[in-house]
C-alpha cells in the first residue's frame, strides 16, 4: 500500500498531491495570476512563483491528506516536458525530500500523466484504450496498452489545439487565458455562422496553423469593412471557431478508433475541460456505441494528482529513479 507525494511544476501551476494505494487523498493547486497582464506565461516569473508557492502547497497537501512525512514511500515529480526553470523547482524540491527521508524518486512524463488522469476515479477505462490528449502545447492520440506501454499514434504537425484556442481568442481581443472565454461565449453563439478551413491530412496527425491563418485573414477582411464586426459577432465567432477546432479533433479521433478497433476512448489535458468538446465527444461515442471516459475538471488542467497516479503504477512496476535524475524541457515518449 504505497504512499506517494507528487509534485507538478511544469508550467504556471504549482501543485502537490498525496496518493495512498492508488487513491488520491489531496490535490492542491496554486495558480499564478502574474502572467495575465503579459498575455502569456513568462518563464522567469513562473519559476519565481513556484519557489514562493511550493512549500505552502506541499504543506497543505500533506495536512489535507492526513499523512505524515515519515509515512511516505516515494516522491514523484514531473521530469519533462515543460519550462525548465519551473521544472527545476519541482525536481529539486522532490529530490530534497527523497534524500532527507531516504525514499526513492519517481520521474514522470507530463503527457503520460495526462493520459493516466483517466485512472484516478471510477469508472476507469480498461486496457487497451485510446486517449486524445489536448493542451496548450500538445495534441496527441495515444494508444495505451498498459500503464507502462503507451504509444503516440497521431500528433500535431505544427500548433497545438490549445494554442489555436488561445491565439484565436487573442485575435478576438479577449484577455489571456482566452481558451476558456471562447468556450463561454460559444455557448451563446451559432457554431455554423462562419466557416473556416479544416486541414486535409491523410493520416492520424493534426494541423492547426492553417486554421489560425484562415481566422486571421477572415477577421482582417471583415474588420476592414466594419470596424465593429468582432464586437457585433463575438458569440458567433467563438462558437464557429470552437466548432471547427472540435471537428478537426474528433474526425481524427474517430478515424483512430475505427482503424484500431478499440472502443474505450478517453480525453485528457487542459483543453478537455472545454464544455463543447466534452459534449461532442460524448455524443460521438454514444452514436458509435463506444465507451467514453472524461476526467473531472480538476484533473484536466495541470495537477499533481495525475503525477501521483502515474507514480503509483511506476512504483508497482519498480520503476524507481535516483538523485541523478534531471529535469528536461523536452522529452519524447512514443
Amino acid at each position: 500500500m504505497p504512499t506517494i507525494l507528487a509534485i507538478e511544476s511544469s508550467c504556471d501551476e504549482t501543485s502537490a498531491s498525496v496518493c495512498r494505494d492508488g487513491k488520491i487523498l489531496s490535490n492542491i493547486i496554486a495558480n499564478q495570476k502574474v502572467h495575465e497582464k503579459y498575455g502569456g506565461v513568462v518563464p522567469e516569473l513562473a519559476s519565481r512563483a513556484h519557489m514562493q508557492n511550493i512549500v505552502p502547497v506541499v504543506d497543505v497537501a500533506m495536512k489535507q491528506s492526513g499523512v505524515e512525512l515519515k509515512e511516505l514511500d516515494a516522491v514523484a515529480f514531473t521530469q519533462a516536458p515543460g519550462l525548465i526553470g519551473s521544472l527545476l523547482v519541482g525536481s529539486q524540491f522532490a529530490k530534497s525530500i527523497a534524500l532527507s527521508l531516504n525514499i526513492p524518486l519517481l520521474t514522470i512524463h507530463h503527457m503520460q500523466a495526462h493520459v493516466m488522469a483517466n485512472l484516478i476515479k471510477d469508472p476507469k477505462p480498461s486496457f487497451p484504450f485510446l486517449c486524445l490528449t489536448i493542451s496548450g502545447g500538445h495534441t496527441q492520440i495515444v494508444l495505451a496498452n498498459s500503464p507502462s506501454d503507451m504509444k503516440v499514434i497521431g500528433e500535431t504537425l505544427d500548433d497545438a489545439a490549445g494554442e489555436a484556442f488561445d491565439k484565436s481568442a487573442k485575435l478576438l481581443g479577449l484577455p489571456y487565458p482566452g481558451g476558456p472565454l471562447v468556450d463561454q461565449y460559444a455557448k451563446q453563439g451559432d457554431p455554423k455562422k462562419f466557416v473556416f478551413a479544416e486541414p486535409q491530412i491523410a493520416d492520424l496527425n493534426f494541423s492547426f496553423s492553417g486554421l489560425k491563418t484562415s481566422i486571421l485573414y477572415f477577421l482582417q477582411k471583415q474588420v476592414k469593412a466594419d470596424p465593429d464586426f468582432i464586437q457585433k459577432n463575438l458569440a458567433d465567432l467563438c462558437a464557429s471557431i470552437q466548432h471547427t477546432i472540435i471537428s478537426i479533433l474528433l474526425k481524427k479521433y474517430k478515424k483512430a478508433a475505427l482503424e484500431t478497433g478499440i472502443n474505450n476512448l478517453c480525453i485528457a489535458g487542459g483543453v478537455s475541460a472545454n464544455s463543447g468538446l466534452r459534449k461532442a465527444f460524448q455524443t460521438m461515442c454514444d452514436h458509435n456505441k463506444w465507451n467514453a471516459y472524461i476526467p473531472d475538471f480538476e484533473y484536466c488542467t495541470d495537477n499533481a494528482a495525475m503525477i501521483a497516479i502515474t507514480g503509483y503504477y511506476k512504483y508497482l512496476d519498480g520503476q524507481f529513479d535516483d538523485l541523478s535524475a534531471t529535469a528536461h524541457a523536452r522529452a519524447e515518449w512514443k
